[in-house]
């Protein structure tokens, strides 16, 4: 792979958690991390100085697990309902393969971040169990967004027998027991695509 002309590679192989520069002289980038005004190797690589933007990254010689970032796509499980927030056990991320996920952690669809109405009881969009797929909207709070359409449950369980319920226009119906629920549905509901 060809470097730009303004790129240049300083040469050095660094660990993870080497001190590489300070925010004084570059801007963090892909591979880094920034503590307290140092900048530090996130993963182990090539050093890369870009001197037009002052940036400088690490670009890996090894296969590192993915990382969550804003925006990403993700597909988890419901664990708990609160009053006003759905807590997630986020699963796997859209294109990253199946490697375990570094920087997981337990994430929240707020009731504001449901969909594009208002949202009276969260119960009637999400249940425990429910496998869901939502965006990520921000690292810090772990906060994820079902608002777009092919966002939200692609699998649910009725909430009496625990039967996988089946998609019936905008409804679900469990096949065993005949029970109607809602859910904040995926347009991607029951056809395991994410």
């Amino acid at each position: 792979m060809k470097k730009p002309r303004n790129e240049k590679e300083t040469g050095k192989i660094v660990l993870p958690g080497e001190l590489i520069g300070t925010s004084e002289e570059f801007i963090p980038k892909k591979g880094t991390f920034e503590d307290r005004g140092s900048i530090y190797a996130a993963s182990t690589g090539y050093v890369r100085i870009n001197a037009k933007e002052r940036s400088i990254a690490v670009e890996p010689v090894t296969n590192i697990p993915p990382q969550l970032a804003v925006g990403d796509i993700v597909v988890g499980q419901v664990t708990d309902m609160k009053e006003s927030v759905a807590l997630v056990e986020i699963a796997g991320i859209k294109g990253r393969g199946e490697r375990a996920i570094v920087n997981a952690a337990g994430a929240a669809i707020h009731v504001s971040n449901v969909k594009d109405a208002y949202v009276k009881d969260l119960s009637y969009e999400f249940a425990p169990f429910d496998i869901v797929k939502g965006r990520v909207l921000d690292l810090r709070n772990m906060r994820l967004s079902t608002v777009n359409k092919e966002l939200g449950v692609m699998k649910a369980y009725c909430g009496n027998c625990r039967t996988v319920l089946k998609r019936e226009n905008d409804k679900l119906k469990c096949p065993n027991c005949k029970r109607t629920e809602t859910r904040k549905m995926s347009s991607d509901y029951g056809t395991g695509i994410i």
